[in-house]
């Protein structure tokens, strides 16, 4: 009799480790990063301007008279010897960023620039109108440094994260891992392999499904965030059983537990 109980304790030990092995597995991200090709991600990365974007733009030279009228008259040190204008996908929530003079992109896909008028930047990636405007200001000033960042870059993320909200992006670029990162990473509870992004791009709504677990994310288009994507996490069935069931539930069973631990201690003693 001993031995059949002692052989049912061990199954079931071995079945509970195999299951929590399995579960700690389902809450590793990118599980094959190694055999996955990374080319790709980078043509994901560079969005198109919008309407109603808030472009910062700072035109910087060695002689600093010379480009005061392209800034609004807008001129700081604080600006000048500022570096936020620097790449990178690391997203900055609540850091003060540097100011500067900004323009809104208007229904034509136009903004007004001192001097220079109206510049289009329909169709364009930041990198590229940046590109563009370098090359206008050189018939105006010797090698000038163009900095173009947007400023009103956000995101928002929903459902089964610590920390839902609306994030502002700082340098205006942000993968789908970053911004996850900046909500305290999902909950224990949130679907790694179902991850909906919904995003707005030129009137159009699209929206897609990742798989954090699986590395061909780093490949998806929705890898790399655009500026209004909305991030949802579902929740797995355990966190709608457990939402289903009496709070109490969990001191319901602990001491029942007891009850019948204290039952059995009784019997023996008597069997004695």
């Amino acid at each position: 009799m001993k031995g059949k109980i002692l052989g049912i304790f061990l199954v079931f030990l071995l079945v509970s480790c195999k299951t929590k092995q399995n579960a700690k597995n389902d809450l590793n991200y990118m599980q094959n990063i190694e055999k996955v090709a990374t080319e790709s991600s980078v043509k994901n990365s560079n969005s198109t301007i919008q309407v109603g974007d808030q472009l910062v733009i700072l035109i910087t030279a060695k002689d600093m008279d010379v480009v005061k009228p392209f800034n609004q008259n807008y001129f700081s040190s604080e600006v000048i010897q500022g570096n936020s204008f620097a790449g990178g996908n690391t997203p900055n929530q609540g850091i003060s960023t540097i100011a500067g003079p900004t323009y809104i992109v208007d229904s034509d896909g136009n903004i007004d620039f001192p001097v220079l008028g109206k510049l289009s930047t329909k169709d364009k990636s930041l990198v590229a109108f940046k590109d563009e405007l370098r090359d206008r200001m050189t018939k105006y000033v010797i090698n000038p440094s163009v900095n173009v960042r947007l400023a009103n870059f956000r995101v928002t993320i929903l459902g089964e994260v610590n920390k839902q909200g609306d994030y502002t992006i700082a340098n205006g670029q942000a993968t789908i891992l970053n911004a996850l990162g900046l909500a305290g990473d999902l909950t224990m509870y949130g679907k790694r392999d179902d991850i909906l992004v919904i995003r707005t791009e030129n009137g159009t709504i699209t929206h897609g499904k990742v798989n954090l677990q699986d590395a061909n994310l780093i490949n998806s288009p929705y890898y790399n965030l655009k500026q209004g994507d909305a991030i949802i996490v579902s929740a797995t069935k355990i966190r709608d059983l457990t939402s289903k069931q009496n709070p109490n539930t969990g001191l319901y069973l602990t001491a029942a537990s007891i009850a019948v631990t204290a039952i059995a201690v009784v019997v023996s003693l008597f069997k004695k």
